[in-house]
């Protein structure tokens, strides 16, 4: 198994030094020993494949595991490999999508397909710069990659692990600001380095690899070292080296600059009908939910008679109008307060809006999330 000396060795040292670069070198043996008995089976750990490992970390950006999985296993079955990706229609992919939010994410992820087919052959490269420069890629996806995909010993940071190491180092600088993930980083990358090292020297026992080695610490960071409430302290292997613990306010850290307050708007959400059909929009290019559908909507709480009026509808158009529950969507940085209408119409005016069978709303046309309650009126 694993050399747990340095970490007991630690551990038996009741004044031992805040210093970030001995807890790092300290935790890695508990660790790694934790990590193998109690990770998680997922299922983009069922194998080390580039394209499994980069859809997976895509999706998992602002988005909990176990929303992940049945989309992951869905994206796998439709579209199994970078070519299939590169090729798909946008619309299909944002389909997709529907539902995972951030949607830039989906358009990057075929850009960066394109990349790959036009200068790698189809194939993730083998090379932390040559992921980190690809659309949409970051320092944690490029290091989450080259780590799990090809043992590249390269860190993965992100919330997870900022948490983990502000509580471990008691960290008194905000964990948002660049110069805190800067020097995380490069304290891993050294840890990961040195470990890496020695065991192709044959100078250590056996090392799970770089890629295991990163996930071990975001791990730690998903299921005991927890963001809200008080943390899994007991669960902890590194509860005998954790500065936050010792001095017995780890739910203190991370420090975060305090964030603006988000700006509201009050919006009024359609369904206009027709038979079988409802009216859909398509947003505009750039901006918040760029180029998705959408359902008619203005800003505002109109009532139901000024609502018929802003649509441009006369009193002879419309069969029935009916209050719809109110609903809320939080974006990152606005929160819509919605309230909705249901209105059925006495003919199709198309010169007003596009009007599609319903079925193909839930079959082809991306909806976000943001309209999920107004969506499932319609089922």
């Amino acid at each position: 198994m694993y050399n747990w000396y340095e970490g007991i060795r630690w551990l038996e040292r009741e004044d031992a030094p805040l210093d970030c670069r001995e807890r790092i070198r300290a935790a890695g043996g508990p660790l790694l020993a934790w990590y193998e008995k109690n990770r998680r089976p997922l299922p983009w750990r069922e194998s080390r494949d580039p394209y499994r490992v980069w859809i997976s970390e895509i999706m998992l950006q602002q988005t909990r595991v176990e929303a992940v999985k049945p989309y992951f296993a869905r994206f796998m079955e439709r579209v199994p490999d970078i070519r299939a990706l590169a090729g798909i229609d946008e619309e299909a992919l944002l389909k997709l999508w529907e539902g995972l939010g951030y949607y830039s994410r989906a358009r990057n992820l075929k850009k960066a397909a394109a990349v790959l087919c036009s200068e790698y052959g189809g194939a993730m490269p083998a090379s932390y710069e040559a992921i980190r420069a690809l659309p949409g890629i970051g320092p944690y996806t490029a290091g989450a990659v080259a780590s799990i995909a090809f043992g590249i010993p390269e860190p993965a940071v992100d919330g997870n692990v900022l948490r983990v190491l502000a509580r471990l180092f008691a960290d008194g600088e905000p964990v948002d600001k660049p110069p805190a993930r800067k020097r995380y980083e490069e304290l891993l990358r050294e840890d990961l380095r040195r470990r890496a090292k020695e065991a192709a020297d044959k100078k250590a026992q056996a090392f799970l690899g770089p890629g295991d080695y990163n996930q071990a610490w975001i791990e730690l960071g998903a299921i005991v070292c927890l963001p809200a409430g008080r943390p899994l302290c007991g669960e902890c292997p590194l509860e005998g080296i954790c500065a936050a613990r010792r001095a017995g306010n780890p739910e203190r850290y991370p420090l975060r600059t305090p964030k603006k307050p988000r700006r509201t708007e009050d919006r009024c959400v359609f369904l206009i009908e027709w038979e079988d059909r409802a009216a859909i929009r398509r947003r505009a290019a750039r901006g918040l939910l760029a180029s998705l559908y959408e359902f008619p909507n203005i800003e505002g709480h109109p009532g139901p008679e000024e609502a018929v009026r802003e649509l441009g509808l006369a009193d002879g158009d419309v069969e029935e109008i009916a209050e719809l529950p109110a609903a809320t969507h939080v974006f990152s940085h606005v929160e819509w307060r919605m309230i909705g209408y249901r209105v059925r119409l006495r003919r199709p005016l198309p010169e007003l809006f596009e009007l599609v069978k319903k079925e193909e709303i839930f079959e082809k046309y991306p909806l976000p999330g943001a309209f999920a309650a107004y969506t499932n009126v319609l089922k």
